[in-house]
């Protein structure tokens, strides 16, 4: 799993389901989720959760996509085995991993230091810990 704190600053509600908005340094997340904490509420510092095989990498910034979370990394590691790839990802001081396929990450032609968008689905991230 991948981890890095943000904190809430929007909460939208219909019905069970909930669209929830985090500043994560300069940057902003969203989140999809039936259900939450009581808790949860705007203003409160979280630990967001998202496993590496979630996090795809871009080379192109600005993408038009239907995935609202689009975070600017630089590669600071990559790992090549036969058939994956774990590329670690440095955001504003926070380290993430990203695995992809070692053919991806052939065709992408990653280095270590080159600038990227790592992509994430608001349906992948999820709240791991409540910070007090």
């Amino acid at each position: 799993m991948s981890f890095f704190k943000a904190k809430i600053v929007d909460i939208q509600k219909c019905d069970t389901l909930h669209l929830v908005k985090f500043s994560f340094n300069s940057q902003n997340l969203s989140m999809i989720s039936l259900e939450l904490d009581s808790d949860i509420k705007i203003g409160v510092d979280v630990k967001l959760m998202v496993k590496p095989t979630h996090i795809s990498i871009s080379k192109e910034f600005d993408l038009q996509l239907s995935c609202d979370n689009q975070l600017k990394a630089k590669i600071i590691d990559i790992e090549n085995g036969e058939i994956l790839s774990s590329i670690r990802l440095d955001i504003e001081g926070q380290v993430l991993e990203s695995i992809i396929t070692f053919s991806s990450s052939q065709r992408l032609d990653l280095k270590v230091d080159d600038n990227i968008v790592a992509i994430v689905q608001s349906c992948d991230l999820s709240i791991g810990e409540i910070y007090e």
